[in-house]
């Protein structure tokens, strides 16, 4: 595919192509970028009419990425050229699309559209383009409110990669303790465990709780659009997961909290994943200047004292073909599942697969 300027040539990318991927890494690691090709799945290049590279971008999904334009380009209409194109190929499947860059030059897409979602200093701004937006997700949440007489109202954010004992137990004390509790479901669908399993594990296992209503997070709560480190095998710098988390807190706690007025977030302590720890840090320093308090509950444990209950067990344990020593972290319903015709293909999947999730 070819898009003709007076000025410009543009192509998209053949990934599987190692010359032109080699082109496209050598001219971004010279913009500062590390091209990574496992984490896009589209690539347009920008070339002027001697046929040199003079600016990209890329999509991941519903994200753009490495847009970069050379030096002597940027007064011209390269960088509108790519991010529209960018934006245009986004819109088609997902309705909106966001991009993360830096602070600094957050004033060249919000010259083509873009609106600010927040910014996490020195690293990310976040923004969004679309017809879908944060406010049609903020209409979906105002149809699912609840009237209370109270200010004891709320929220835990759960992937439940499956659904363990200490998911169960975190939302039984956090409903326990509250008038209402809003169990939002990431939806992403990233994990092994599919999201309608993962929201059906869930609902079954907490039927008993009337006063859990149990939402999606669409794309706004820990999405691979505006969260990625949480999905990403490989830990990234602390300083970028600590960053990327702050994002989505600050999500959470500008444009999600005051519509359900939530007034706490419940949350299990983190025992394994830097990521998720960085995570909890982030709410601890965010969300009680938004006048949200952080309940963190202590992980349980079955057994003895350090035999800390974990969906990251539990997967390692089908791994590894040992499901069985580990029944005891599930819930009667997600064992039942488990052991199920309906769960072979999740855990040949488990099996094959080398991602943290």
């Amino acid at each position: 595919m070819n898009f003709e300027d007076t000025d410009f040539r543009m192509e998209v990318l053949d990934i599987e192509n190692p010359f032109d991927v080699k082109m496209v890494y050598d001219f971004l690691k010279g913009l500062g970028f590390e091209y990574n090709t496992g984490d896009i799945n589209y690539t347009l290049i920008l070339y002027n009419l001697n046929d040199e590279i003079i600016g990209t971008g890329s999509l991941n999904r519903e994200t753009l990425k490495y847009v970069a334009v050379a030096e002597k380009f940027r007064e011209s209409t390269a960088f509108s050229l790519i991010v529209t194109s960018l934006a245009n190929k986004a819109l088609e499947k997902y309705k909106r699309c966001f991009v993360f860059t830096k602070p600094q030059t957050a004033k060249l897409f919000k010259g083509l559209g873009f609106s600010e979602l927040a910014t996490a200093e020195p690293l990310f701004t976040v923004l969004e383009f679309g017809y879908k937006t944060i406010k049609d997700y903020q209409e979906y949440l105002k149809t699912k409110k609840v009237q209370t007489q109270t200010n004891d109202i709320a929220a835990i954010v759960v992937n439940c990669n499956p659904f363990t004992k200490g998911h169960k137990y975190l939302i039984e004390k956090a409903s326990k303790e509250n008038e209402v509790v809003y169990l939002f479901v990431v939806k992403e669908n990233l994990s092994v465990f599919p999201y309608e399993i993962r929201k059906e594990l869930i609902k079954k296992g907490t039927a008993h709780l009337k006063n859990v209503l149990i939402l999606s997070t669409g794309p706004y709560i820990v999405s691979g659009a505006i969260f990625p480190d949480y999905f990403i095998k490989n830990e990234s710098s602390n300083l970028i997961s600590e960053k990327q988390a702050e994002i989505d807190i600050k999500i959470f706690a500008d444009y999600i909290a005051p519509v359900l007025n939530i007034k706490k977030r419940y949350v299990g302590t983190e025992n394994y994943c830097p990521i998720t720890a960085a995570y909890n840090d982030a709410m601890k320093k965010i969300l009680p200047q938004a006048g949200i308090q952080v309940v963190e509950i202590p992980r349980i444990t079955s057994g003895d004292d350090k035999n800390y209950i974990s969906a990251s067990k539990i997967r390692k344990a089908i791994k590894e073909d040992k499901l069985h020593e580990y029944l005891d972290f599930l819930p009667e319903v997600t064992q039942e599942f488990l052991l199920s015709q309906e769960a072979k293909p999740i855990i040949e999947k488990i099996k094959k697969n080398e991602s943290r999730h």
